[in-house]
């Protein structure tokens, strides 16, 4: 019988991208359960592969073969105690700083712990021993296999990071026995690669024509760093795609979040933004419908941290370095064109305009008070916004370009926005800090409010719609699972005094806080001009807003659709 390559779906995925990284070196140690990735690579050309029957001497010959070649070496071994004997030479390889590639065969680790013979628990190897350790699954489906993917990449890329060392990567296999998934492929797909790039590496051609920058939530940006993206913008026909949270001030900035979340695209599912390279800085974004409907043919990530986090699903390069730096690089040139810039602000300001021309169409509601109050924050003030809801409509409205907004995205969670907000405003008793919530949030964060050091330039607008919105509106996953049924427990709807008009008044002025309250439009105009007044007021101000889910999805509707 002619043997082949096996189906298993990761082997031939790591087998790929050992071949794309140039790593050809294999020291094998005898055993059923590497059986099916030597039985894979043995007839491969590509690939030189030395016998040891004993695993410590294996992972010594490896270093060896590394330090004299220059290159990666592959130690490949089955399953019971054979990984075990690869701990004298791994730590060699740590502490030297040898490219090793510790490659454990083994069965599915659902069998670890059930007396199943031969498994032995490999996910927690002592720390001297691999820079990182990792599990290549077995693939059902598209999306394991982008997983095994991203996974064997930041292995093989790992080897040489940072001056190399040893990385463990975990095989899972099947056995490949059956006649289905029997050594027979002759070929298979290339998986996709994803390369680092240093500081000190050659760094790959902008080939695209019509390019983007991504630009999740930020730290504040440096004068330095400005400059560069609008340049880079100018030179390579650019545009940067943020919402509040990126803190981008430059020339170029496109708030995308107007655009995405029309209905008619969706409906029509017709990407708003269509680019050859898309550049992904910052971290996490509150846009999760961003990676649907921003196309690219690839991401390029720049980070220093230099970590391979393929939010759009299609990376090809994370570059390890400053920002400032990247952008310097490319933005080398003398040409200057903008006219994607051109056609995508157009775009935005025609939702803008229309936006505008609708505000008395929107009810009462979070959407209503964001396009009224938004513009007329002071320059110079820090927002903070909770999560989700009102982070989506605050997203729909226009701050002015001085005024820095956070949000915290980095644990995503309903905790936390106030007593943030009262934490940033320790920073600077001169300047206004200002914190947008929904009521559950606001009641969990309840006790930053009693801190005995707010100051009077902390302001709060409490959004009360008796329950999680987030929750109720019609497109929400859990609203078209549960519809009516899903105020109870999953909205939560009905707690903190079932939108009392004097649970929070009572509380905040007790603590000292002005305390200001509006149940429709016509009290809000009375009362939001104190609440965003450029002065610092005697005392810091709650201003309490009691809309009803019902205004509040009439309103996010004229937002959301054109027609």
């Amino acid at each position: 019988m002619e043997r082949h390559y096996t189906n298993e779906r990761n082997h031939q995925i790591l087998i790929s991208l050992l071949k794309a990284h140039n790593i050809s070196k294999v020291v094998a140690s005898p055993g059923t359960t590497n059986s099916v990735f030597i039985g894979s690579i043995q007839h491969d050309p590509y690939f030189t592969i030395y016998s040891s029957v004993d695993e410590r001497s294996a992972a010594y010959m490896a270093c060896g073969l590394s330090y004299e070649s220059g290159e990666p070496v592959i130690i490949s071994c089955t399953g019971a105690t054979a990984a075990r004997n690869y701990m004298s030479g791994a730590t060699e390889a740590y502490y030297s700083k040898m490219p090793i590639l510790i490659l454990t065969s083994s069965q599915p680790n659902r069998a670890i712990g059930h007396l199943t013979p031969q498994v032995t628990d490999r996910t927690s190897p002592p720390n001297d021993v691999c820079k990182i350790s990792i599990e290549l699954p077995t693939c059902n489906d598209k999306a394991d296999e982008c997983f095994c993917e991203i996974q064997a990449n930041k292995a093989l890329t790992e080897l040489r990071r940072h001056g190399g060392g040893p990385v463990h990567l975990n095989l899972i296999t099947t056995y490949s026995y059956n006649e289905k998934t029997a050594l027979t492929a002759t070929s298979f797909p290339d998986a996709r690669v994803i390369r680092r790039i240093s500081q000190t590496d050659v760094f790959p051609v902008i080939t695209g024509t019509k390019n983007a920058i991504f630009v999740g939530s930020h730290k504040k940006w440096t004068p330095e760093l400005t400059e560069s993206v609008d340049r880079f913008c100018e030179t390579n026909n650019a545009v940067v795609l943020c919402d509040h949270t990126s803190n981008y001030k430059g020339k170029y900035g496109i708030p995308f979040a107007l655009v995405i979340n029309q209905a008619s695209l969706n409906r029509a599912n017709t990407p708003a933004y269509t680019v050859d390279i898309l550049i992904h800085i910052g971290e996490v974004t509150g846009e999760e419908g961003a990676p649907r409907m921003i196309k690219s043919k690839e991401t390029w990530r720049v980070s220093e941290d230099g970590e391979i986090r393929d939010y759009f699903k299609n990376m090809s390069h994370v570059f390890e370095m400053p920002e400032t730096l990247f952008f310097t690089h490319y933005a080398n040139k003398e040409s200057k064109e903008t006219l994607y810039y051109d056609e995508c602000i157009k775009v935005y300001n025609d939702y803008a305009c229309l936006r505008n021309k609708r505000l008395d169409e929107m009810s009462f509601s979070n959407t209503w008070i964001a396009q009224r109050i938004a513009p007329q924050i002071p320059d110079g003030s820090t927002v903070v916004l909770s999560i989700l809801n009102t982070l989506r409509v605050w997203n729909y409205a226009e701050f002015k370009p001085a005024v820095n907004v956070y949000c915290p995205l980095g644990g995503f969670g309903i905790d936390g926005a106030s007593s943030l907000t009262v934490g940033a405003s320790l920073a600077n008793a001169n300047k206004l800090y200002f914190g947008i919530t929904g009521d559950l949030a606001f009641f969990y964060d309840l006790n930053s409010l009693g801190n005995r050091h707010i100051g009077s330039n902390l302001r709060i607008l409490l959004v009360n719609n008796g329950l999680g919105f987030e929750f109720k509106k019609c497109y929400a996953m859990a609203y078209r699972l549960l519809e009516d049924e899903v105020e109870p427990y999953v909205a939560a709807a009905g707690h903190f005094g079932k939108q009392s008009s004097a649970l929070v008044r009572h509380y905040a002025e007790d603590l000292g806080f002005e305390y200001l309250a509006a149940s429709n439009k016509e009290e809000f105009e009375k009362a939001y001009q104190r609440f965003v007044s450029p002065e610092i007021t005697e005392m810091p101000i709650v201003f309490e807003c009691f809309v009803s889910a019902e205004e509040e999805s009439t309103a996010l509707n004229v937002v959301q659709n054109r027609d």
